[in-house]
């Protein structure tokens, strides 16, 4: 009990709330329980700064990310789209989450289905593009460990390049800071004027 006591008195509140702002604004996905061990304080200490700042739980954060984002999307309807899009910038780059539960798991080893990591990546792919009609053309994947019951994943695409009716679409799929999927896409779209664009340069760690 007295070590908590310290750990709490070594970092003043007005500093580690500074500080747990930041760290909310570098990963939206980061969790009360993930800031209570970082900043060594009670859940409780956690959810009353947050509530001080005014920032909202991270159930409620992804519902305002995705709903800002939703209104973007050309090619798909909601339905169709796998997981929450958090982020997502046309023809350029794109950032969703999916949480693996009970439905998406093989029921005697609790690790999820190939496909639904799969179509997640791949729908954020045709997400990205800027058109009403995009479709997937070939898809170069590779599984780099199982996703299990209860992980998050965190799905990254990058727009490598786009031209006149094709797009190249690069999806890095994380649990944490752990690469678990990997894929690069060819989207087929029906733009007729396209120039060479898209985010070569991303970071793709």
């Amino acid at each position: 009990m007295i070590k908590v006591v310290f750990a709490i008195e070594r970092l003043p509140k007005r500093q580690r709330q500074q500080q747990l702002a930041g760290a909310i604004d570098e990963n939206p996905f980061i969790t009360d329980d993930e800031l209570m061990r970082t900043f060594q304080v009670s859940i409780q200490t956690i959810r009353l700064d947050r509530m001080e700042l005014g920032i909202p739980e991270l159930r409620e954060r992804i519902k305002l990310m995705a709903e800002q984002s939703y209104d973007q999307v050309r090619s798909l309807p909601l339905h169709e789209v796998i997981g929450d899009v958090i982020d997502l910038q046309l023809d350029k780059t794109g950032i969703s989450m999916f949480e693996i539960k009970d439905e998406h798991v093989f029921s005697r080893t609790k690790i999820a289905r190939g496909h639904h990591v799969f179509s997640q990546a791949n729908s954020l792919a045709v997400a990205l593009i800027n058109d009403p009609i995009a479709l997937t053309a070939a898809a170069d994947i590779r599984f780099v460990r199982p996703v299990k019951l209860g992980e998050k994943c965190i799905a990254k695409a990058y727009v490598r390049s786009i031209t006149k009716g094709k797009a190249k679409v690069e999806v890095f799929t994380y649990v944490g800071e752990e690469v678990v999927f990997q894929g690069n896409f060819i989207i087929y779209h029906s733009a007729k004027e396209r120039t060479e664009g898209g985010e070569p340069d991303a970071d793709s760690d």
